[in-house]
């Protein structure tokens, strides 16, 4: 099954340090890496990974940061948009400083000089899942997807409230973040920001929460689905892999309940197996551990 994954992609700059800064200073870092990110580039990854067809469609730019991402994508088995590179852009890049638990502060360039129109079709794809992070791409894709009745998934990552509440009533799967949904909602509680936005949406609801597992929005209920328990080595894209293993269950027509699980199991391979685009499990691993069960 082919899975369309729009929004970004950015080369994250890894930094190991035994806890994570509680005030400003220099540090001493144990270890780094410079590895790909970026929530759709990691979902597609995660497709190709589990035995998908996977297409980024994102922007970057014709630099060397650029170069290395579609190179390490290729590498991984994930096509790319060429016309989706900018001439003189600047592609997104991050650092990240990571502790000895896996949890991390992020911060994100997001690029400069990008193209902005959006110059793509969906040829071939069972599926689509989009970010917030280039609207007007989301945008687009989805009015593809919904003309030609394919699922339409959106990442519900934290941002601009105002691009969430854009986004979400043109998706058909919506899988949010604590922090999204809390900015969508302004309820910090997961159970009860479900609620709020079953009150604005239609479809099929959600919201991650990292090692406690998710929720899933189900005959007027918040049904909660456990998370199985790791140790685990970085989250960072824990939950980009969760949404592409989730869109590709879909793609597959595996009912909500079981592309969930599958997605939960994925991501938590991934945190326990740390950083980057290699650290995606690959199929046999997530079904081994859906066989054993959490």
């Amino acid at each position: 099954m082919r899975v369309a994954c729009i929004g970004i992609a950015v080369l994250d700059r890894t930094y190991f340090l035994p806890s994570l800064p509680g005030s400003p200073g220099k540090y001493i870092a144990g270890g780094y890496s410079e590895v790909g990110g970026g929530m759709a580039a990691t979902a597609a990854v995660a497709v190709a990974r589990l035995g998908g067809e996977a297409v980024w469609i994102g922007r970057s730019g014709d630099d060397a940061t650029g170069a290395t991402l579609r190179a390490g994508l290729a590498a991984h088995g994930v096509a790319h948009c060429p016309a989706l590179v900018a001439t003189g852009g600047a592609t997104p890049s991050s650092a990240v400083l990571v502790d000895a638990a896996g949890e991390r502060i992020l911060a994100l360039f997001p690029g400069a000089g990008q193209v902005e129109e959006p110059r793509f079709d969906l040829e071939g794809a069972a599926a689509v899942l989009a970010d917030p992070r280039w609207v007007a791409g989301a945008e687009h894709g989805f009015a593809l997807a919904r003309a030609a009745g394919l699922p339409r998934v959106l990442d519900a990552e934290s941002g601009a409230p105002a691009i969430l509440h854009r986004l979400a009533p043109q998706a058909d799967h919506i899988v949010f973040s604590q922090r999204g949904l809390h900015e969508f909602t302004g309820e910090a509680d997961g159970a009860a920001g479900l609620a709020i936005a079953a009150s604005r949406l239609s479809g099929v609801l959600a919201v991650t929460l990292g090692a406690a597992g998710s929720l899933w929005w189900r005959d007027g209920a918040a049904h909660p689905l456990p998370a199985p328990r790791v140790a685990a080595r970085n989250t960072t894209g824990c939950g980009d892999v969760f949404h592409g293993a989730y869109t590709l269950a879909i793609a597959e027509g595996a009912a909500v309940e079981a592309a969930a699980r599958f997605a939960t199991a994925a991501a938590a391979l991934k945190a326990k197996a740390g950083s980057g685009w290699d650290a995606v499990p690959d199929r046999a691993a997530v079904t081994a551990l859906l066989a054993r069960g959490w």
